[in-house]
């Protein structure tokens, strides 16, 4: 059962691990896509270190709309292709940026960030859920370690959060 007194690791992958566990635990039966988004979003959000912005971009079939998340007020839309968050949705890659101004056509929705690491969701069919973004007001904040990291994490709101949820409408 999820603990948020429970002491979280050091070392990166132990640490995706536990939050692996500690977001299947908070997700896993319930049958609201907001409830889940909104847990994990605040999970990872208050558990790593280091963050101004963790949260949801969920696809609408025409472009990504803000869903739940922890931080200052986002960007409300983004199209396929723009920013950061639109060039994984379209290319369904994980995009690990380490100084966000470098990034072409980055949307600075807080001028706080400064490095970026933005997952894509997508159902086992192949469609597309929206996005997993996660900001950093530190250049380099993220690695590959984190993205590895984000993807399992991902992996669980995916299985656990979503298409549970699917399944109940």
């Amino acid at each position: 059962m999820f603990s948020p007194s429970e002491t979280l690791p050091t070392d990166k992958p132990a640490l995706y691990a536990t939050l692996a566990a500690q977001a299947r635990a908070l997700i896993e039966g319930e049958s609201s896509v907001i409830a889940n988004a909104a847990n994990f979003s605040s999970l990872v959000f208050n558990s790593l270190e280091g963050l101004n912005w963790a949260g949801f971009y969920f696809f609408d079939g025409t472009e990504l709309v803000v869903g739940p998340f922890q931080g200052k007020p986002a960007c409300v839309r983004i199209g396929l292709g723009k920013g950061v968050c639109g060039t994984v949705a379209q290319t369904r890659e994980t995009q690990v940026v380490r100084d966000v101004h470098a990034f072409p056509g980055h949307i600075a929705c807080d001028s706080a960030s400064q490095s970026e690491i933005v997952v894509p969701l997508v159902a086992p069919d192949g469609t597309l859920i929206g996005v997993w973004d996660v900001d950093s007001p530190h250049l380099a904040r993220f690695d590959e370690e984190d993205a590895k990291g984000m993807e399992a994490l991902c992996r669980t709101f995916v299985e656990f959060g979503w298409q549970a949820a699917a399944r109940t409408v």
